[in-house]
Formats: C-alpha cells, sequence, structure tokens
C-alpha cells in the first residue's frame, strides 16, 4: 500500500515537472515570438487625432494607419514646458529622457543620452532616418546627434560622421557642403562609402551598401508643390536596403510638414501632409505584414495648430476645420503599433515609454547589461 502511494506521488510530482518545463518552454517560445527583429518608427510631426481624422475624412475611411490593432494616447509635455517643441518630443521619443524644448540628445544639465538609433547601431542592427524636412532638423536629429540647440544645423550634420548609419534620406544638402566651417562633408560621406544621391531616381538606383540621399539644399517642397511620392518611395528604398541585414533593423520616418501647416492654420496643407504621411504607413505595415517580424509604430511628436473639426463632412470628403492656435497644443497625441510587440502599447502613456518599450522589445535591457558608455 505504501509502495502504491509513493508511486503515485512521485508520478504526480514528474508530472508537474514535466508541465512545468513545457510551459516554461511555451513562455520563451511566445516571448521571442511577441520580440521584433526590426521596429520601424513613424512619426507624424504635429498629427493629432484632429489632423488624422481629417486626412480619414478626406479619404472616406481609407487610412493605412487605422488598420493597426493596437492604439495608445501619448502625452507629450517637456521638462520646462506644458507645451512641447519638436526637439525635446524627439529627444524624449529617442531617448526615453525628458529635455527642455530646443534641445537635441541632452539631458537639461546638458549630459549627452544614447538614442535607440545608436544603441541600435552598438548591438549591430542596421539603422536609418527619412524625413521631408532636412535631415538636420529637430525630430531626426533626436536620433543622431547631441547638442544644446536644434538650430545648431552645421554640427548636427558633422555629428552624421561620428555614427554608423547605413541609410539617411531627406533634405540637408547645404548642411553637409555649404558650412561656415568650409568642410566638405560630402567628400567624407563618399571616403566612408556611402551612395550619396541628389535626385530621387539616383536614390532609387542604389541597391545595397550605404545611402546618403540628399535630394534638397533644405527643406522638401510641399507635397501639394510637387514633392510627389518621395517619403513613400524613400521609406521603401530604406526598408529594401535595411532588410538586407540579417541582424534586423531600426527604422524612424517622419512625415516633417503636418506641422508645417498647423502653424499656417492651413488645413489643406495639413490633409495633403497628412495623407502623404499615410502613404509611407502603407509601406512599412505592407512590409511588416510579409516580413511577420516588424513592429511598425505610427506616432506623433506633439500636435500642432490647436484643430478642431465642427462641420460633419465624412460623405462629402471635405473636412471643415478651426484652429485655436498658430502653435503648438498640450494635447496627447495618437499612437498606432501593429506585429509583435504592439501590445505592449496601450492606455495613456508618457512619450518617453516609446523608447523604453523599444528598448525592451529589441532585448537591449539584457544586452546592455555591463556595457560601460
Amino acid at each position: 500500500m505504501k509502495r502504491n502511494n509513493f508511486i503515485i506521488v512521485l508520478a504526480i510530482i514528474l508530472t508537474t515537472v514535466t508541465s512545468y518545463a513545457q510551459n516554461r518552454k511555451a513562455d520563451k517560445g511566445n516571448e521571442k515570438k511577441n520580440q521584433p527583429k526590426n521596429i520601424i518608427l513613424l512619426i507624424g510631426d504635429g498629427m493629432g487625432l484632429s489632423q488624422m481624422y481629417a486626412a480619414y475624412t478626406a479619404t472616406r475611411d481609407n487610412l493605412n494607419m487605422t488598420r493597426c490593432p493596437n492604439i495608445a494616447l501619448v502625452k507629450t509635455f517637456s521638462d520646462n514646458d506644458y507645451i512641447t517643441d519638436s526637439a525635446a518630443a524627439g529627444t524624449a521619443i529617442a531617448t526615453g529622457h525628458k529635455t527642455n524644448n530646443g534641445m537635441i540628445g541632452m539631458l537639461p544639465d546638458k549630459t549627452k543620452v544614447p538614442s535607440i538609433l545608436k544603441y541600435a547601431e552598438d548591438f549591430g542592427l542596421a539603422t536609418g532616418l527619412v524625413a521631408t524636412s532636412a535631415i538636420t532638423h529637430a525630430t531626426p536629429a533626436s536620433f543622431i546627434a547631441c547638442v544644446e540647440g536644434r538650430n545648431m544645423t552645421e554640427e548636427i550634420a558633422r555629428q552624421f560622421l561620428i555614427t554608423d548609419i547605413d541609410v539617411f534620406i531627406g533634405g540637408g544638402y547645404d548642411n553637409f557642403s555649404k558650412r561656415a566651417d568650409g568642410l566638405n562633408l560630402i567628400d567624407s560621406l563618399l571616403s566612408r562609402k556611402y551612395n550619396v544621391a541628389r535626385t530621387i531616381p539616383e536614390m532609387m538606383e542604389v541597391n545595397g551598401g550605404k545611402l546618403a540621399a540628399l535630394l534638397y539644399p533644405n527643406h522638401a517642397p510641399k507635397f501639394s508643390e510637387g514633392r510627389g511620392d518621395m517619403l513613400s518611395l524613400s521609406t521603401a528604398k530604406a526598408i529594401d536596403l535595411l532588410s538586407m541585414d540579417e541582424n534586423g533593423f531600426f527604422l524612424m520616418v517622419e512625415g516633417s510638414q503636418i506641422d508645417w501647416g498647423g502653424h499656417d492654420n492651413d488645413l489643406n496643407y495639413v490633409v495633403n501632409e497628412t495623407i502623404d504621411f499615410d502613404k509611407a504607413c502603407g509601406i512599412a505595415l505592407e512590409f511588416a505584414e510579409r516580413n511577420k517580424e516588424t513592429l511598425v509604430i505610427i506616432t506623433a511628436d506633439h500636435e500642432t495648430g490647436g484643430l478642431s473639426l465642427p462641420v460633419k463632412e465624412l460623405v462629402s470628403g471635405s473636412p471643415v476645420g478651426k484652429f485655436s492656435t498658430g502653435d503648438h497644443s498640450a494635447i496627447p497625441v495618437p499612437l498606432y503599433a501593429r506585429g509583435p510587440g504592439s501590445d505592449q502599447f496601450f492606455g495613456l502613456i508618457d512619450n518617453t515609454d516609446i523608447f523604453k518599450t523599444m528598448y525592451h522589445l529589441f532585448g537591449f535591457d539584457v544586452l546592455d547589461k555591463g556595457l560601460k558608455r
């Protein structure tokens, strides 16, 4: 009888241990499944809920970003102001730290802090930036540079040369070539084996290696003034090149001029730029759906213009809006996410949480232990 009891107890123990091991294996499998190999972060500068919904109205419910199943609201205040600027907001998203308006890649005390792009470089991932502004403008600069003031565009350009970024596409050629210090950073890029493109056709011909596509002397023109599909073509080209890296990649894409339409209180400008940005979102989402290992995050650095939509125009597709300011507002902005790890974005979060979640999902919190900076 005692022997039978012993056998029963032993069987229970063995069953429990086996079940625990199987559950641990399943947990590890699920954790790996929930960990993206690639992250594409798309930032609509100045794009609040009203800007998105105006574009939604104009396209009659045909925005790509609405395909994302996971949604959050993001607080945007900076360290020294209830209303942020793009430099402080970009720094918060890129580094996980609040800073003062106007500062990039630094804490208020001027301590430099690494961005998610720099962490990605450190751990062997390919990296890229795309923007419809100068690539040295505040938001893209937040991922690459550490400067006291966002207007230090020549210094920001110089700091591209002390990183190992693989692809960057936008305007700002003159910040690299026509400089007060006389340096020719284009030659420096060429010596570092970058393919330097001045036009979209030149950019599209690059099929491997590093790419610096500086397509305009300063900022790109408005979409309504002939920019065409620059943003979606640039996004596709960046993804094509970065996805050749078997270790994975990080890419930030900015629709820069939604913000400028808000500053101008020009609803048509806002809608055109938001729809153009959404096309780039569609490129990223289509890649992610094919790839299955890519997290797509679509958000904004802040809202611009205090836009409201007081007239019902969903059927006609002609939104009517009213602006309450020519500057930024403190209104939380939307975040949309799709792909492995997207369920980590929910509720009301801070803009610094975007960095923290990307950092964790990439596994950098494990890899970074013991890394000295």
